[in-house]
Formats: structure tokens, C-alpha cells, sequence
């Protein structure tokens, strides 16, 4: 048993190595080298895990997309109007991006293999679309406005998000963050988008 357990912590530092460096260098400029370093594990143990780099990266996507498994249910179980849920999510997961090095490297590593990986956004994506469809179909959303503009316009600030937080533009966090940045878009949206009533309050900051 202690033997296994120190294998699971083996593999729970390798992986963590690999998110820090496949988030910093993409899937291409991360060395196994450096992981086996920064993980304090012999390459023995690095390639007993994980046989090939491909796999590693596996591992690293299969742990960032837990983190938005958990931020999509949170979002929709909040039980919070569909359109403002949509919003809420989107806060989420920009703010689980600017915190998480495994959601970032995730990411990262989807958008730079496209041919092997799935799409990061296929962990959220579909959520959202189902979440604005059913605002349509009960009358929040204006009749103009389709559920897949809008879906494109998340996956959009989405992915800004994460070139201004992978490039240092916004600060993990606080103002000017970009899950702050997107809690001010997402105000002008739904002025622009909800069907009638009084304008929304800014959806809260998700964590």
C-alpha cells in the first residue's frame, strides 16, 4: 500500500511538472528532461507513467478539464436565470484559468494539437450552447440573437482571456483581472441581449 501510494504522488508531481511546463513552452518546447527535474523523479519513473510525451500531455488535459467539469456544475447547479449562468461561467472559468496551471496547459496544449487533442472548450462548450438554447426557448434572449453567436462570442473572450493572462496582460485577480474584465463585457451584453425588464446587475465572481 505505501508503496502505491508513493507512486500516486509520484505521478500527481510528474503531472504537475508537466502542466507548468507545457503551459510555459506549449507541447513542442516541453522537454521530458525538465519535467523529470522539476517533478524530483528519475526519467525511470517519468517514463514508467507515462510512456510517450503524448501521454503525459494526456494526463496534464485530463486534470485541467476536471477543474472546468467542477466550475460547469457549479454554474449551472447555481440555479441562477440561464443567460446570467452563461455569464457566470464564463467569469469561472476565465478566473479558473488565471489560478490553475493545468486548465492554462490544457488549453494551451488542445489548441496547439488540434489533430490529436480535443478542443479545451469541448469540456464547457456544449453547456453553454444548451444553457442558451434554453434561454431562447423560454424567452430571454431576443429574437435576433442566435445561441451560437453567443456561444462564439464566449468561446472568443475565452481565449482572449487566455492571452491576456498567459501574456501578463491583467493580473491574476482583483481589478483589472480578466475575470474581472469579463464580468464589465458581460454587463454590456446582457443589456444588449436580455428580452426586456430591467437592466441586469453584473453577474458575480465565481471561485
Amino acid at each position: 500500500m505505501r508503496q502505491q501510494e508513493r507512486a500516486l504522488r509520484t505521478r500527481a508531481r510528474i503531472v504537475r511538472a508537466a502542466a507548468l511546463e507545457m503551459d510555459r513552452l506549449g507541447y513542442e518546447g516541453a522537454r521530458l528532461s525538465r519535467v523529470s527535474q522539476a517533478a524530483d523523479a528519475s526519467m525511470g519513473a517519468v517514463t514508467f507513467h507515462f510512456p510517450t510525451k503524448r501521454a503525459l500531455a494526456e494526463a496534464v488535459r485530463e486534470e485541467g478539464v476536471a477543474g472546468v467539469a467542477a466550475v460547469v456544475d457549479r454554474a449551472v447547479e447555481a440555479g441562477a436565470p440561464r443567460l446570467r449562468a452563461v455569464a457566470d461561467l464564463t467569469v469561472a472559468l476565465a478566473s479558473l484559468l488565471e489560478r490553475d496551471v493545468a486548465a492554462r496547459a490544457a488549453a494551451r496544449v488542445a489548441r496547439e494539437q488540434p489533430d490529436v487533442m480535443e478542443p479545451w472548450s469541448g469540456s464547457w462548450l456544449p453547456t453553454v450552447l444548451d444553457l442558451l438554447s434554453r434561454a431562447r426557448a423560454d424567452g430571454q434572449l431576443r429574437p435576433e440573437h442566435c445561441p451560437q453567436t453567443l456561444a462564439a462570442l464566449v468561446v472568443y473572450l475565452l481565449a482572449g482571456a487566455e492571452w491576456e493572462i498567459r501574456t501578463g496582460g491583467a493580473p491574476a485577480g482583483g481589478a483589472g483581472s480578466a475575470a474581472e474584465r469579463l464580468e464589465q463585457i458581460w454587463r454590456l451584453v446582457l443589456r444588449g441581449a436580455a428580452q426586456g425588464g430591467p437592466e441586469p446587475s453584473p453577474p458575480p465572481r465565481m471561485r
